[in-house]
């Protein structure tokens, strides 16, 4: 599974096991990252300051106390669980559920819910209302949706899990969660609020608080398709979100504050709010994947926005206010790191604003592509490739979109009317000739490669990624 010890790429590995997913592994590597400092206009650049949102002022936080007990499920056991409901329909509610104990193994955990303390597969239906669940033991994930057919609806809920490798929301082999109106916090290392692992699902949040405080542990770990809309998401130690292989993440009016602080790898030396990556573990299918955000804020504290390495991916924002709080960060690297094979393992991006501001620079370093689109009054305060030539980059500017250069930019291929863009007293070089400003220009959109096999497995994840590569162990009886 991914235990995705997220403290992202680059991450300060504090003594952490970056095992994988499921066997929490680690590095000890304590280096600082290496971020060069972007060059910004200062008089250009709108200041980063937090906007505030509509979610952060209807968000229901439930505590513990606010739900009504009428029933107390425990279980202590090793790999058992507290719930099961397997190949029927089922439901609970005002029932407090109380699970310890480990898993043996932590692929039985991290792929086929083993020790989970609520548990459903076998094309069972299982609706939750009400419930207050804690685990506390290792891979004891607290709600576990396993098998196409399988569906869990969990509603006004508290979820708490304190062990390693203890995820909050848990998807893998094609099932289906629903979830509305949960507090969620987790404070183990590879625990990620909302996680799937190996065959993925679909995952739907409406509503709720998703909290993590440990290292690997992203709010948001997909490799399934991940749809979550008015809530608010807070990590402390890790990336925000992270996006493995050809899977989805989509945030609809959705707050999401990310300080990904802490490293559990030294394939990256850089910190990020969203990472969009493909580890080659076998765990998540080779392909395209997709980041959206309609509308809310993503305010970041330390780093890069975004990173992407060893995978192509479509990123879309539409309407909303992103803020980098670290000045040193940039916002988009596409870039080499540790995953993939040398030489091949750049980011490919098609970056598609619409009615969006975009406030920092974007790094293509010399094996990546960006295709970058601007649309519908979009504006970008930064400059691409500051340092000179590196990647393939396409920019087209499109209904009254505008681009004000913050540092000389490098750009392959480029599309806009004459008022598009600002040289803001910088220079543009379009495929190793300056742009003059005040003309148009036509090019054409850079062309990906991508692969759609599985992945061949032996590269480890770097946040709450297990990587154990090859053919899951038979489902156990």
């Amino acid at each position: 599974m991914k235990h995705f010890y997220q403290k992202g790429i680059a991450i300060v590995l504090s003594g952490l096991l970056i095992a994988s997913l499921a066997a929490c592994g680690g590095n000890t590597d304590n280096t600082e990252p290496t971020t060069p400092a972007a060059t910004i206009d200062e008089a250009t650049r709108p200041a980063a300051t937090s906007t505030s949102n509509a979610t952060e002022a209807t968000v229901k936080k439930l505590s513990e106390a606010d739900i009504t007990i009428n029933e107390t499920i425990e279980n202590n056991a090793d790999s058992e669980h507290a719930i099961l409901a397997d190949g029927n329909t089922a439901s609970y509610s005002n029932t407090k559920v109380v699970k310890t104990g480990d898993s043996d193994s932590g692929d039985e955990a991290d792929f086929y819910g083993d020790n989970a303390a609520i548990f459903a597969t076998n094309v069972a239906t299982l609706d939750l209302s009400e419930m207050v669940v804690k685990t506390d033991g290792t891979h004891a994930n607290a709600v576990f949706s396993y098998g196409e057919g399988t569906t869990v609806n969990i509603s006004d809920s508290y979820i708490e899990t304190s062990g390693n490798c203890s995820g909050g929301l848990m998807t893998t082999g094609g099932g289906t969660m629903n979830a509305s109106n949960l507090t969620v916090t987790t404070s183990g290392n590879s625990s990620a609020a909302i996680r799937s692992d190996r065959g993925g699902g679909t995952v739907n949040v409406d509503g709720g608080s998703y909290t993590t405080s440990g290292t690997g542990s992203p709010v948001i770990y997909s490799t399934a398709d991940i749809t979550v809309s008015n809530a608010e998401m807070t990590s402390t130690a890790s990336q925000g979100v992270v996006v493995e292989g050809k899977n989805s993440v989509t945030l609809n009016n959705v707050t999401l504050n990310a300080d990904n602080n802490k490293k559990n790898s030294d394939k990256s030396s850089y910190y990020q709010a969203v990472m969009i990556y493909q580890s080659m573990s076998g765990d998540a299918a080779q392909g395209t994947s997709s980041f959206t955000m309609n509308g809310g804020t993503l305010n970041n504290q330390n780093g890069d926005i975004f990173f992407v390495n060893n995978t192509a991916t479509d990123i879309t924002l539409n309407n909303s206010t992103i803020v980098n709080n670290d000045t040193d960060g940039v916002f988009l690297r596409a870039a080499a790191a540790g995953w993939g094979s040398e030489g091949s393992n750049g980011g490919q991006v098609n970056l598609n604003a619409t009615n969006q501001e975009i406030n920092g620079d974007m790094i293509v370093d010399d094996i990546s592509v960006l295709n970058l689109y601007l649309n519908d009054k979009s504006s970008f305060f930064g400059s691409i490739n500051s340092s000179g030539n590196a990647g393939d980059v396409y920019v087209e500017l499109s209904g009254d979109s505008e681009w004000i250069l913050t540092a000389d930019s490098y750009v392959t291929s480029l599309t806009c009317d004459a008022s598009s863009i600002d040289l803001n007293g910088h220079k543009l070089y379009v495929n190793g000739v300056e742009y003059q400003e005040g003309t148009a220009s036509t090019g054409s959109a850079i062309e990906f490669t991508v692969s759609s096999s599985g992945g061949h497995g032996g590269d480890t994840p770097p946040d709450g990624g297990h990587g154990s590569g090859g053919t899951p162990p038979a489902k156990p009886d």
